[in-house]
């Protein structure tokens, strides 16, 4: 029911299709404390999606990595070969600027260099999805994930083109702006005021963490970029099917053939590599 207008709406109106008042999508609302929040994160079929993409992709990485450097599977799940790393679509600077593998720039987001890396990403993803497809929605949440990461490793081919370069803590800091971008479009609402306050400290904690060794800071700070601006631009939605949220969906679709793309690339090139070996 709408609080404004009392009106009876669907559980996923963001807007009152009668009164026009946007309603909240409230993943914060639903926590039952800041702190069982940071440990216990909310999952939604999206975020199930992520995850299933980034493990599928991480089972590859093992696969590969234990045929062609003959160490086990077991080993193979802590820590995967640079040269594996490369041969499936991580950035790697010579093959972007001189073969002109660009979509590397998108594909770098699904591969993770180690069990631990690709737990921690799924951990913070699970918490960063939910949340930001509950305030933003669907076709803004996929436009901000894949932006995002083209925007980090693209800083990072610039800022850091000696580092081979992979893992989806580009896409994770992009949603982190978004949300961010909130408070800069709604400073008055108590809700963002809230929001404000967390992801500020999800920011700062991790781009301390970032400063670590071997850790990418360009991917990063690429990643919060691309996804505070795709914030800044988009803003909440607004009423449903109005031409401004089908430009969103439309966005998102070109985005998500985008992915496509070049994973169809990478596939393509990962073949011709091997028929070579």
């Amino acid at each position: 029911m709408c609080p404004n207008c009392r009106a009876f709406i669907t559980i996923t109106d963001r807007v009152c299709p009668y009164c026009g008042v946007q309603l909240g999508p409230r993943a914060i609302d639903m926590r039952a404390s800041q702190v069982a929040a940071s440990l216990l994160p909310r999952a939604n079929l999206t975020s199930i999606i992520v995850l299933i993409i980034n493990c599928a992709f991480f089972l590859a990485e093992v696969i590969v990595n234990s045929q062609l450097t003959h160490r086990s599977l077991f080993n193979s799940f802590s820590d995967i070969n640079t040269s594996v790393v490369v041969l499936l679509g991580g950035k790697y600077t010579p093959y972007i600027f001189f073969r002109g593998q660009w979509w590397r720039l998108m594909t770098a987001g699904v591969l993770h260099a180690g069990f631990v890396h690709l737990a921690m990403n799924s951990y913070a993803l699970f918490i960063l999805v939910t949340e930001v497809e509950q305030f933003y929605g669907t076709s803004r949440l996929v436009v901000a994930y894949a932006f995002s990461s083209f925007t980090g490793f693209l800083l990072s081919l610039y800022w850091s083109p000696g580092s081979v370069s992979l893992g989806a803590s580009a896409a994770a800091f992009g949603l982190i702006g978004i949300m961010l971008a909130m408070s800069i479009r709604r400073r008055s609402d108590p809700l963002v005021q809230m929001v404000r306050a967390q992801y500020t400290q999800w920011v700062i904690f991790s781009l301390v963490m970032s400063f670590l060794p071997g850790v990418d800071l360009a991917a990063h700070v690429g990643g919060f970029a691309g996804g505070f601006a795709v914030g800044l631009i988009a803003g909440l939605p607004g009423v449903p099917n109005s031409p401004r949220e089908v430009l969103w969906k439309v966005l998102a679709a070109v985005a998500i053939c985008g992915a496509l793309y070049a994973l169809a690339q990478d596939y393509l090139s990962f073949r011709t590599i091997m028929r070579q070996v």
